[in-house]
């Protein structure tokens, strides 16, 4: 067992838990972590989605009962319809640009230095306001 990688995961998963239900940037915070942390390779990257996808299901587990409903309900209630495609609308346009930006948004977005930038901009900007 390696410790030290079990400390890394600890530190990831509480940032993770920490920044999810906030209004801030948990993959910003998990990028940034992992760089400090040194576990920004193969093996961090993989871990990173883990946990998110954790996160992700967590969200999925609260929100059970009304998703449940909406899918139960979808042929006979108009605002189970409307919630579905509320929630098509607002994943595709991501979806799609997703798909045709990857590298770039890989290369780009996901590198420390912008991600760190964007904080201290984005946290200027809130000052501001």
């Amino acid at each position: 067992m390696d410790t030290l990688l079990l400390l890394k995961a600890l530190v990831l998963g509480v940032v993770e838990g920490l920044t999810e239900f906030l209004p801030i940037s948990s993959t910003g915070h998990l990028i940034l972590a992992g760089e400090l942390l040194h576990f920004n390779d193969e093996k961090g990257k993989v871990f990173e989605i883990a946990i998110q996808l954790a996160a992700i299901l967590a969200v999925v587990w609260v929100y059970r009962e009304r998703l449940g409903h909406v899918l139960v309900s979808l042929k006979r209630e108009p605002a189970s319809r409307k919630f579905a495609l509320n929630l098509m609308v607002a994943f595709m346009p991501a979806a799609v640009l997703g798909l045709l930006f990857i590298k770039q948004i890989k290369a780009y977005l996901f590198n420390t230095l912008v991600v760190a930038s964007a904080f201290i901009v984005g946290g200027l900007l809130i000052l501001w306001a």
